[in-house]
């Protein structure tokens, strides 16, 4: 579970995502304040089960921000829809956002609903203004005559395709009045639409909840131009007034806008070592996946960015031909990709946006950066005066022995740096000349052979040497560094792992840490470090030995011959079954005698 206080949170309005230590997205929500919102989440008095069943999962928080709260829940749905979070299907806000519907049945309906039902219906939305909804469908209620109940027929005689059946209707002033149903219709008496008629109006309504303005605005407009014509001002008027109200819904949103088509944003900001970006990814106008990351600059040209786009794009499985972003990026694309520094618009806003959403991003990886390492020096400050060191162990090497049934002794030593490991400068060891398995002598050795090198090379001494082990390990390190007359310079414990128990020098008593205190943790991950690195030394050696077969031990066959024999028997183990003539004609009589005479004496 994530701990809430150490995460930064933008009071902005935007979405959040909670992502489970498999990185997968549990749930989105959104919010017109982020900070107020998720942090309610986390507070002792959540109630609900199901949310805090969620919140124990949650190790990782990232967010979007948006211009308001509209784009908000766009940008929410548009992401639900995409990645299904499982707690986005179990939790239930009360307060549910309205859609638009086109029912599915004969003579479609057209409504507003709250409820989606899994019937084949075509939703649209959600919406965050009621009003506005309304006057969209009275926009297209006006432009095409659409049924609102079923008159004076049943659903089923409706809905019975067998039915050959018709609308009445009736028109006037550019207004047209739905009356009924008819199962003929009647010549001269009554105008009447279509079943295939009323379906191609329901795909033009469809088109306007979709985005698609600018047939529908071709129509109003040459009608308007009519109306004027004729004088009819009123009229024109009223259109007028249409063709505005479906540029407001139009240009409500920059989440989902039609203009914007399928694109690729990238908001790019830059620092000394590294790149910070923004990617948003538009299909059909919307944006349906969103996501900022740190890449560290290697060769420090911008033709680097030409890999990092590609990688980005390739991972969102994206293959538009068209890029905007606030730098330029021509000389960086591939051919065939065009790019674009959008200055006005609804471009720009997408731009603006996103670069929001970078320096949200690095800031926060900074802050993060600072409250870890002001969390490791309180941790080290700790340890100083817990273990009574002399200086604050900035630098601290960690030595462990490992064998495995007595063979390939080997030692390694890991070091951290400010409490964080330094990769750079582990070591591996193997013990030299001892006959048997010996972990105390071992350890003088390996100490033995790393400080006489740091004194040679004038190298930094560490602030702090543990040793994995207990009594007899740090006595056998302490006698090495006696030898080289560094024993009062340098601080050293031996860590023993069966009660975490902590070892000084001339103390024959160890001392128990508080298991919950973050300075025995840190001793331990350094530790636990060591002998993971140890391990996979020792692995890799057996691993090697393995490899080299027992036969190239023998004088005159190397591993030329092995291959031979291996390519052309499959492995060595066949060769007792293998008549000697047909060794003979790969390697030679004399090899071929030495090899048997050496499996003879295995057996």
């Amino acid at each position: 579970m994530i701990n809430i206080k150490t995460v930064e949170i933008p009071k902005s309005p935007g979405i959040y995502k909670f992502l489970n230590l498999k990185k997968e997205i549990i749930y989105v929500g959104k919010s017109k304040n982020l900070s107020k919102r998720v942090r309610t989440y986390f507070s002792k008095k959540i109630q609900n089960r199901k949310i805090q069943n969620m919140i124990r999962e949650v190790t990782d928080i990232k967010f979007v921000i948006s211009d308001n709260e509209h784009d908000a829940l766009l940008l929410e749905n548009s992401l639900i829809k995409k990645n299904k979070p499982k707690y986005n299907i179990l939790l239930r806000d009360d307060k549910t956002y309205p859609w638009i519907c086109i029912k599915n049945e004969r003579f479609p309906r057209i409504f507003l609903t709250r409820k989606i039902s899994q019937d084949g219906s075509e939703y649209f939305g959600p919406y965050t203004n009621v009003k506005l909804i309304n006057k969209l469908l009275s926009v297209i209620k006006t432009l095409y005559p659409i049924r609102t109940e079923n008159y004076n027929f049943s659903d089923k005689k409706i809905n019975d395709k067998k039915n050959k059946i018709y609308l009445k209707s009736h028109c006037k002033n550019g207004m047209t009045l739905i009356l009924g149903f008819r199962d003929y219709p009647i010549k001269n008496e009554e105008s009447y639409i279509t079943e295939e008629e009323y379906m191609k109006n329901i795909n033009y309504a469809r088109n306007i909840l979709n985005g698609k303005f600018d047939i529908i605005k071709k129509r109003l407009k040459e009608e308007m131009s009519i109306r004027s014509m004729n004088l009819e001002f009123e009229e024109s008027q009223t259109i007028k007034e249409k063709i505005q109200l479906l540029e407001n819904y139009k240009s409500k949103s920059i989440i989902v806008n039609n203009q914007k088509n399928d694109l690729d944003v990238f908001g790019i900001v830059d620092d000394d070592k590294n790149y910070y970006i923004n990617y948003m990814k538009i299909a059909n106008g919307t944006i349906v996946s969103s996501d900022t990351f740190k890449l560290r600059k290697k060769i420090k040209d911008k033709s680097e960015l030409r890999q990092i786009i590609f990688n980005i794009r390739s991972k969102y499985d994206s293959h538009k031909n068209d890029i905007i972003s606030n730098i330029r990026l021509d000389k960086v694309l591939s051919n065939g990709i065009s790019s674009h520094v959008p200055r006005l618009g609804e471009k720009k806003k997408l731009i603006d946006m996103s670069i929001k959403n970078t320096l949200f991003f690095k800031k926060n990886l900074y802050n993060e950066k600072k409250e870890r390492k002001s969390k490791r020096l309180t941790i080290l400050i700790e340890l100083k005066n817990k273990l009574n060191l002399k200086n604050i162990p900035f630098h601290i090497e960690c030595y462990d022995i490992s064998n495995i049934q007595g063979s390939n002794t080997v030692a390694s030593l890991v070091t951290f740096q400010d409490g964080y490991p330094n990769k750079k400068e582990y070591r591996k060891f193997k013990i030299r000349d001892l006959k048997k398995p010996d972990d105390f002598e071992s350890m003088k050795q390996v100490i033995g052979r790393r400080y006489k090198r740091v004194i040679d090379e004038n190298l930094d001494l560490p602030d702090l040497i543990i040793v994995d082990g207990g009594k007899g390990q740090l006595s056998s390190a302490c006698e090495a560094l006696k030898e080289l007359d560094l024993y009062n310079k340098i601080n050293i414990i031996g860590l023993a792992k069966k009660l975490e128990e902590v070892y000084f020098p001339n103390d024959s008593m160890p001392v128990l840490l508080s298991k919950k205190s973050y300075y025995l943790k840190l001793l331990q991950q350094i530790r636990n470090e060591a002998h993971r690195f140890a391990i996979n030394y020792h692995k890799n050696l057996r691993s090697k030995n393995f490899l080299i077969s027992s036969i190239e031990s023998i004088k005159g066959i190397g591993e030329k011959t092995r291959l031979k024999l291996i390519n052309k028997f499959g492995s060595l183990n066949k060769l007792k079954g293998v008549d000697k003539k047909d060794i003979v004609d790969i390697i030679g009589e004399k090899k071929t005698d030495d090899i048997i005479a050496f499996l003879k004496n295995k057996n």
